[in-house]
């Protein structure tokens, strides 16, 4: 039995440590977005550093959580955004770690800065998971 939320809870992810290179650490993450959204939470992921590499065309199609290569990690976000969810990539990240020729995945809901991670994470209303 699931414990009763607050009204309109939400729940903010920030994915930096998870990048192209550890392709394994971002499948719980993308996991716990689609229960928060099962549970009705409104739910945000934010990407940082070069985690923001994941909204990269291509790349995320190209990478799997396990060795069983049974999803691909874009499938993985497709499912998250068809939740509920929505993705975002800091805008400094983004300057430093995708070039200006490379394409983001239709999915990205564009550049939030770091003060828009941060204003959620003191919302009372608001739970945040880093991975």
């Amino acid at each position: 039995m699931n414990p009763p939320l607050a009204d309109n809870p939400g729940l903010v992810l920030l994915i930096w440590a998870a990048t192209p290179d550890r392709p394994e650490l971002l499948a719980t993450p993308l996991i716990h977005a689609l229960a928060a959204r099962a549970l009705d939470c409104e739910v945000e992921i934010h990407f940082a550093g070069p985690a923001v590499r994941w909204l990269v065309e291509g790349v995320a199609a190209a990478q799997f959580a396990g060795p069983n290569r049974e999803k691909s990690l874009l499938e993985f976000l497709q499912d998250a955004v068809s939740a509920g969810a929505s993705l975002h990539l800091c805008s400094m990240a983004q300057a430093a770690w995708i070039a200006p020729q490379e394409t983001l995945l239709p999915l990205c809901s564009g550049p939030r800065g770091a003060t828009a991670f941060v204003a959620r994470t003191l919302q009372a209303e608001w739970k945040t998971l880093v991975y």
